[in-house]
């Protein structure tokens, strides 16, 4: 008996929407990133994207632990010198509340093109409301 690969023509794919109220924030990016990844799937084939479609709302209700929410830092740089500068986690969901989930997920995917198709079959919006409802997403509980 041969070893299963998966490839393009062996691929099903299902969407599933997730609400991200109360939820911590890694416990949540785990259980995404691996959906995302295919993990989830006795088919999972490591060097193909084979996951599903992921849908999170309520994203600006994530709940983080302990002192994070002033003690987690977000870096970016201008590519200047001395151009790095620092967000605190209660400043960048006050400013884009979607963004702690979005860099949470992917940053656990590959960082590599493979990791970059995973994370395009992610969808991540602030409020209960979402614009996938003709794809009739599974909830999945998280």
């Amino acid at each position: 008996m041969k070893t299963f690969m998966a490839n393009a023509s062996t691929i099903t794919r299902k969407w599933y929407v997730v609400d991200a109220e109360n939820k911590t924030l890694g416990r949540l990016a785990t259980e995404v990133a691996s959906v995302l990844k295919g993990k989830h799937k006795p088919t999972y084939t490591p060097h193909v994207d084979n996951g599903d479609y992921v849908i999170v709302v309520n994203a600006d209700k994530i709940e983080l632990t302990g002192k994070k929410w002033d003690k987690k830092l977000y870096y970016s740089h201008s590519g200047y010198n001395g151009g790095l500068s620092t967000t605190t986690a209660k400043d960048v969901m006050a400013k884009f509340p979607t963004r702690m989930v979005e860099k949470a997920i992917v940053g656990m995917l590959p960082h590599t093109k493979l990791g970059k198709q995973m994370a395009d079959k992610l969808f991540v919006y602030a409020g209960p409301d979402h614009k996938h409802a003709a794809q009739q997403p599974e909830v999945l509980e998280v």
